[in-house]
């Protein structure tokens, strides 16, 4: 191999144009491509911005030219020659009108055939393309998208500097506290038996920051959760995260409100009309089904219990009488399309969502076919169709159950039909506010109230008094971006009075003791005086992959974990040895066979 020398490049690959036609440039990077033609070279020379073409001939110095025809996929080089036009344009490239005659080539690194192809219309099995994930990198789409993430970050500390706010780091090695998912605790050397926790968010050091005078903060934070995966979550993930001092709901989301404008507007080049819409939770669960819902389309949710109240009918009946409802969408116009077994896959997408069933009615120009022919009467049977504005060539599709149960299980069909039937339209990005809260939700496993958001979102006034006394009606000041049915962020107002503070310990069920033993040092800076502040944190990761319409996080995060929380291409989580675990004071209980 050689030798750098005294070879340096001067021009990336998207700095390469007409223009330079004649002048003398040297690049740097890896081999796409070669074409040995016979007499005359071609190499795709890959760099961190694009593709430029390397071209060898009549003129090649003859050491050079032999270096050429040893050129193989990924190997890593250096060339330095004229810039000249090409002879056939490759349009597909932006420097597909110009080619680099090389007259000094440097072999810096050999390669070995890489276990695929290096290039995005290649479809490789995921677990292949993590464990070489240093391949997988090289990709344009993959690359490019890690090129973008960078381009965002730098455009929201822009704005956030912009704005008066301050950047501050907050501690990865934290204290432990209830609530929220499972935390990964890590040993502590010096103190034998304790544990820092790695942090969910950095929500009780942003409060305070605000306590502490720095009235705008912000950071791009890491954050880690000990929990299971899908397409939109890993362990180990990233959030903007903000607070502000002296604000109230509208402070917060109008900053980011424009946070948002003006990242899509320089990133994407698209705008985002402002202000957002604001929606009740209420609205949003009796409307779609979702506190985040896809604003995209139709299909919203219609509440009939009123009209099946008194029916004979015992599924929907036995459901009213037991505290819930009977709802339904109507699927208009798309009675030809969902047929009988096409239903019937929707009523096993519905019992997945705790459904008993779905009954339905289809109305064809040739005849009208129901579930619930049979138990309703002509009368119930045409208020249910006008309540629902039915015509022919709809379908309604009724679930009968608790409300969580309902609201559940009719959001997941307006969802999946509408994606199955094309009715989401491309390109469009709906965002809304949800607000209103609920502050508690229970929770069978704990047998209590817990918190829906955090412990330190502040009730809204008007539900101040029932706190203690009905917390399952309370509601809080807390609000979520939502945007195409995914939510983006979210946060809170936060309590400022340690006497509220005390009384929402008190309602999640901690004794004064424990409160203390976990939030300790949060009640005492209340005592010192706590400005009225809130905030709120956005995805990173979902931000990135919404900006790109991909499918998963994993695809604009550089190093991500699979299924099972490992990461392929290094092999963790993997064993320690006895040693480290005798010095952190653990003992595994774990077989080596059963860490597999």
């Amino acid at each position: 191999m050689d030798k750098m020398g005294d070879l340096r490049r001067t021009h990336y690959s998207d700095e390469i144009n007409v223009g330079l036609v004649g002048q003398t440039i040297t690049v740097a990077g890896s081999i796409a491509k070669s074409r040995d033609l016979g007499g005359v070279i071609f190499a795709d020379l890959r760099d961190t911005a694009g593709i430029i073409q390397l071209s060898f001939g009549d003129g090649t110095d003859k050491a050079v030219f032999e270096k050429a025809a040893s050129l193989r996929a990924e190997y890593v080089v250096m060339a330095q020659g004229t810039l000249q036009k090409r002879e056939s344009v490759n349009k597909a490239l932006p420097t597909g009108e110009v080619e680099l005659f090389v007259t000094d080539l440097r072999l810096l690194s050999g390669a070995e055939t890489p276990p695929f192809e290096i290039r995005d219309d290649l479809h490789v099995k995921d677990e292949l393309r993590l464990k070489y994930r240093y391949l997988d990198l090289r990709r344009e789409n993959l690359h490019n998208a890690l090129v973008l993430r960078s381009r965002i970050a730098a455009c929201v500390r822009e704005f956030y500097l912009n704005q008066r706010f301050v950047e501050v780091e907050t501690p990865v090695l934290i204290k432990s506290t209830p609530e929220g998912a499972r935390d990964y605790l890590v040993p502590s050397r010096v103190q034998p038996g304790r544990f820092y926790a790695l942090p969910q968010s950095p929500q009780l050091y942003k409060q305070i920051l605000m306590l502490s005078g720095f009235d705008k903060y912000f950071q791009i934070a890491r954050c880690f959760r000990d929990e299971d995966l899908r397409a939109d979550r890993q362990p180990e993930f990233t959030q903007i995260d903000m607070e502000m001092s002296f604000a109230d709901e509208v402070d917060v989301q109008t900053v980011n409100e424009n946070l948002v404008k003006e990242v899509f507007s320089k990133v994407l080049g698209i705008d985002v009309p402002t202000p957002f819409l604001r929606m009740p939770y209420s609205e949003a669960m009796e409307r779609f089904g979702s506190d985040k819902p896809d604003t995209r389309f139709g299909l919203e949710l219609c509440n009939v219990s009123d009209v099946v109240k008194n029916s004979e009918f015992g599924v929907f009946a036995n459901a009213i009488a037991a505290g819930g409802s009977v709802r339904l969408i109507n699927a208009k116009g798309l009675a030809d399309t969902l047929s009988r077994k096409e239903i019937d896959r929707l009523t096993e997408t519905a019992k997945t969502y705790g459904a008993k069933g779905l009954a339905y009615l289809r109305l064809t120009a040739d005849a009208e076919t129901s579930s619930y022919e049979k138990f309703l009467s002509d009368d119930e049977k045409a208020a249910l169709r006008t309540a629902a504005g039915a015509e022919t060539g709809d379908v309604l599709l009724l679930v009968a159950d608790a409300d969580d149960v309902v609201f559940a299980a009719l959001g997941a069909l307006r969802q999946e039909i509408a994606k199955k039937q094309g009715l989401i339209p491309e390109g469009t990005f709906n965002f809304l506010w949800v607000t209103d809260f609920p502050l508690f939700e229970y929770s069978e496993e704990d047998g209590r109230f817990v918190a829906k958001h955090h412990p330190f979102t502040m009730p809204k006034e008007e539900d101040l008094d029932l706190v203690e006394t009905n917390p399952g009606a309370c509601r809080a000041k807390a609000y979520d971006m939502v945007v195409n049915g995914m939510e983006l962020g979210g946060g809170s107002i936060r309590i400022n009075d340690p006497v509220l503070q005390a009384r929402m310990f008190k309602a999640l069920g901690f004794t004064e003791e424990a409160a203390r033993q976990n939030f300790g040092f949060l009640m005492d800076a209340y005592h010192y005086g706590a400005p009225p502040h809130g905030g709120m944190a956005f995805g990173f990761d979902r931000m990135v992959m919404l900006m790109l319409g991909k499918d998963s996080i994993r695809d604009v995060i550089a190093f991500p974990k699979v299924q099972n929380a490992g990461e392929l291409m290094t092999g963790c989580p993997d064993l320690v040895e006895e040693k480290q675990l005798k010095e952190l004071s653990i003992e595994s209980l774990a077989k080596p066979e059963q860490t597999e």
